[in-house]
């Protein structure tokens, strides 16, 4: 693999608080393979969050960073507080370089907002991300808290709060796609909670633990589930007499095939930039890889013996900065690499054989990908998800 100069973390997710008040049934965070946060404190302690600013601070000076963006995560970062939270964030803000603006970000199940947090977060220029399964109850079903209740009553209060309450610092909306429900529905009744962005995400699976809907052997499928919700969600999207919302995925999709400049980390070939504190200092790559295996995010770093720096020289990071070089000889060829970009990476995982693989979505991405330069070029392609003729093996179109 070629070496070049690492490119900058830009992005901060820090674990103000490593536990959840929810139990979903799905979470691969605190249901899958991984079980390091057995181990951690519950919480970041405030010596931790002090050195974690620090250590943001002097990667900026660094690398002279004109902006950054500090995501407070978790778990659920609410059960950490508020002023925790507020504290953390000034705390960041006085240590970067003047020049250097904090964008900072809570991602929350919504179901801890109330009026009061929502006022002190806002004050504190915190703008507050949901994550919800859809719009309706039906949809949330098993989203549920410890005590197995529904948490849907909770979250549409908090969601509706922000949305009348402080519309400015309402981030959007973070959503799995579900080839179980009705795309476009889905996608109205999301419309409902007046978000200003939706951001769609794959199920987190891999070829060695595939996601729902696409069977025990991915590799042997003709149907692209996945990729068929997709298309028609966005489709209702493109098709709006007026822009309703962003769509993160499908607006990256059309800049990407239009040759400009996008980063996602479910689609093209921009280096990661990303980077996690857990709430015990460890320094981390991001909580996906831990859908893949035990201990798959670990770096054996953290913000009292390491700089980020350090974590920029992990091969895992170099890896994921090196574009197409870390890509196996099928994506390399692949004339859609520039846009698709192998997929996100933890969905590349074959066990046995690492990352270097394309994404066990390949078939789902290059279906949806097709679909939206065919609308770009005035022409939607024909409905059947993979054209007439074409054989797949091992996943991958021929």
């Amino acid at each position: 693999m070629p070496t070049q100069a690492p490119f900058p973390f830009r992005q901060f997710i820090v674990k103000a608080h490593g536990l959840c008040n929810l139990s979903c049934r799905y979470c691969y965070l605190y249901e899958g393979p991984d079980r390091t946060w057995r181990d951690r404190p519950s919480a970041a302690s405030e010596g931790v969050l002090d050195r974690t600013a620090s250590r943001i601070a002097e990667h900026a000076a660094q690398h002279r960073l004109s902006a950054l963006s500090l995501v407070l995560h978790g778990g659920e970062p609410l059960l950490a507080g508020v002023g925790r939270l507020t504290r953390f964030t000034a705390r960041v803000r006085a240590e970067v370089p003047g020049r250097c603006v904090v964008h900072p970000t809570v991602q929350t199940n919504g179901t801890l907002l109330t009026a009061r947090r929502v006022d002190a977060l806002t004050r504190h220029g915190i703008r507050i991300g949901l994550s919800l399964d859809g719009g309706r109850a039906a949809h949330n079903a098993r989203r549920v808290d410890r005590a197995g209740r529904p948490s849907w009553p909770a979250a549409v209060r908090g969601a509706r709060l922000l949305a009348e309450r402080c519309p400015e610092s309402y981030a959007g909306i973070l959503a799995v796609v579900d080839p179980m429900t009705d795309p476009v529905e889905m996608y109205e009744s999301l419309l409902a909670l007046r978000p200003p962005a939706i951001d769609l995400l794959l199920p987190h699976g891999n070829w060695s633990a595939p996601p729902p809907a696409l069977g025990s052997k991915p590799a042997d499928r003709v149907t692209t589930p996945y990729g068929d919700w997709l298309c028609a969600v966005f489709d209702r999207w493109w098709g709006a007499e007026r822009r309703e919302t962003k769509v993160r995925l499908f607006e990256e999709c059309v800049a990407l095939l239009l040759g400009l400049h996008a980063s996602t980390e479910s689609l093209g070939l921009a280096p990661v930039d990303a980077v996690v504190v857990e709430t015990d200092g460890s320094i981390e790559q991001i909580d996906s890889l831990k859908s893949a295996f035990d201990g798959a995010a670990r770096t054996g770093l953290d913000i009292f013996r390491n700089s980020f720096d350090d974590a920029l020289d992990h091969p895992g990071v170099v890896a994921r900065q090196a574009g197409a070089a870390a890509l196996g000889v099928e994506c390399r060829a692949c004339p859609l690499l520039s846009v698709c970009g192998g997929g996100h990476y933890a969905h590349r995982y074959r066990a046995g054989h690492g990352f270097a693989n394309p994404s066990v979505y390949c078939a789902d991405l290059q279906r949806f990908i097709r679909h939206v330069a065919g609308r770009l070029a005035g022409a939607a392609p024909a409905p059947n998800a993979i054209p007439a003729g074409t054989l797949v093996t091992r996943g991958v179109p021929r």
